[in-house]
């Protein structure tokens, strides 16, 4: 089984890239750490597209998929810390409320730097032990 690193982001840079670009940056680096959760380990099952486009349209679906899909990435990053040997859980629930008040990107980059911080925060893409 092969174990890919994934980008290590200032969690606060990425709530500010998302402010300044309108959101912009907040779909793209929802799409990524899907992706490199994915390619971190292949017991973490998501389909990025599908992720980004629960949080984009499914808003027109009563409100329902983009919970979903946030409570769920919560869930995957547990996962990959799980694997990693971390003693904390990332909480879907606690980074759905954070989102709600617009912190949620900084919960889940923070718990997903944990993830890369195991590993001595190699270079994206760097196949891990």
């Amino acid at each position: 089984m092969i174990h890919r690193a994934g980008k290590t982001r200032n969690p606060w840079g990425v709530w500010l890239l998302s402010l300044v670009t309108l959101g912009i940056y907040h779909l793209y680096w929802y799409y990524k750490v899907n992706a490199e959760l994915r390619d971190y380990n292949e017991t973490i099952l998501v389909q990025p597209g599908i992720a980004l486009m629960a949080i984009l349209f499914g808003g027109l679906l009563c409100g329902i998929p983009p919970i979903v899909s946030w409570v769920k990435t919560g869930g995957r990053i547990a996962h990959a810390q799980r694997i990693a040997g971390r003693l904390e859980r990332c909480s879907g629930l606690v980074g759905f409320l954070l989102q709600l008040l617009g912190f949620g990107v900084v919960y889940y980059q923070s718990q997903i730097n944990k993830v890369w911080d195991s590993y001595g925060n190699p270079e994206p893409g760097t196949v891990l032990p």
